[in-house]
């Protein structure tokens, strides 16, 4: 049952709760959307500011309306459709990249007062319900479930345009899903064994007021999300999907108009949604301070500033880390960030056994590092021994 741990409906449905879910809805949808708007101004301020040059300063005060009126000009553009094109799926393509972000965004705390095991419950006309559209008892699941179904979309586009350039594109996206979408799922492992619930509004519960899952779960598994998390959106370093040097647009060649508008705004859409994902689990979400006034005003205060960190360092990272290899992005994923993580996990896991039955802590983290560091020597030969077999074979080869 999607909705089933929001106090709201813990009682009878009548008209008021379900004028309250609509405008929960309705807010949610107009938060996102301003969101992702401001997002793609912020990107071209911020870049603008690290590559010494103006950026946006036309349309409106700082250029703000400038992503209104490129969204104004795209619409007058006229749609086309190649003719080798699986037309229907060319048409639901653009769509499948936004709706998992919009239903992912739903599942977020984006305020509310978590002080004294409150749980960022608010009151409204006197119905106690939680600032989050949903909060399902399987809600990382489900985030889990739509980071791995956006990738369709791309690989619909791609696929369904009829022409090579766009299907490369679709495949790189594919292998590179597969790649990260291991490390990504570790990394969130350990979060929910640290939180012991799979809600994300049990989650920023466990880390109020200061028991972030940054530092509780050792920082690692927050490095590799964040890595992860970034090849997921196909953001620069790790944008080899839409490398315009070898595969001129990628999946987005052979749109135009609005269908290429609504690529371009699921991109900066995924990237503040995985922000938020990325404060929820690790940063403590809404949870902060509170000086004076009330909790959850405090609350959403918390949850913009964490998330325009985690977004200026997405921007940051973009304006100043060149473009890796495709061999690289992939060593990294299967050779790296897979073994760490999954290193990682079960050293918290035996940590936590190590509690429960009353081991000595500092025993079961020397072992438990003893082995991690033995099996990455294991891993390091074997792919050294990988390595000097592929060069012997190549050799071999042009000898004959």
């Amino acid at each position: 049952m999607i909705l089933a741990n929001d106090p709201l409906l813990s009682g009878d449905v009548d008209l008021a709760v379900v004028v309250i879910v609509l405008v929960k809805a309705a807010i949610t949808l107009g938060v996102v959307l301003l969101a992702t708007m401001l997002m793609i101004w912020f990107e071209r301020k911020a870049i603008s500011g690290l590559q010494n040059r103006i950026g946006p300063n036309r349309a409106g005060p700082f250029g703000i309306l400038q992503t209104l009126a490129d969204g104004l000009k795209v619409l007058l553009k006229e749609d086309l459709i190649p003719d080798r094109s699986d037309r229907i799926v060319f048409r639901l393509a653009p769509i499948l990249t936004m709706v998992p972000a919009f239903i992912t965004f739903g599942l977020i705390p984006l305020g509310g007062d978590f002080r004294n095991d409150n749980g960022g419950v608010i009151e409204i006309f006197g119905h106690k319900t939680l600032m989050q559209l949903a909060n399902p008892g399987t809600g990382v699941l489900v985030i889990l479930a739509m980071s791995s179904i956006a990738v369709y979309g791309v690989m619909l586009a791609g696929w369904s345009s009829g022409s090579k350039y766009p299907l490369l594109g679709s495949v790189r996206a594919s292998a590179q899903m597969v790649s990260y979408e291991a490390a990504l799922g570790l990394s969130v492992l350990t979060v929910v064994l640290t939180a012991g619930t799979l809600t994300t509004n049990g989650i920023v519960s466990s880390q109020e007021p200061f028991g972030w899952n940054l530092w509780v779960t050792g920082l690692v598994p927050f490095v590799v999300f964040c890595l992860a998390a970034t090849a997921e959106l196909n953001r620069p370093p790790f944008d080899l999907v839409e490398a315009e040097q070898e595969l001129v647009g990628s999946f987005q060649t052979e749109y135009s108009g609005f269908r290429f508008a609504i690529f371009y705004l699921a991109e900066f859409l995924n990237a503040v949604t995985m922000g938020a994902i990325i404060v929820t689990l690790f940063l403590g979400g809404p949870t902060g301070p509170v000086p004076i006034g009330p909790g959850w005003v405090w609350g959403v205060v918390w949850f913009v500033l964490k998330l325009v960190a985690v977004l200026y360092v997405f921007v940051w990272t973009r304006a100043s880390v060149p473009r890796v290899r495709y061999d690289q992005l992939m060593d990294l994923g299967w050779k790296a960030l897979i073994p760490l993580s999954l290193g990682w996990l079960l050293l918290l896991v035996a940590i936590r056994v190590g509690d429960d039955a009353g081991w000595n802590p500092a025993v079961v983290v020397a072992l438990g590092a003893l082995a991690m560091v033995v099996a990455y020597g294991i891993l390091s030969l074997a792919f050294a021994a990988s390595r000097r077999n592929r060069q012997l074979d190549a050799l071999e080869g042009v000898i004959d």
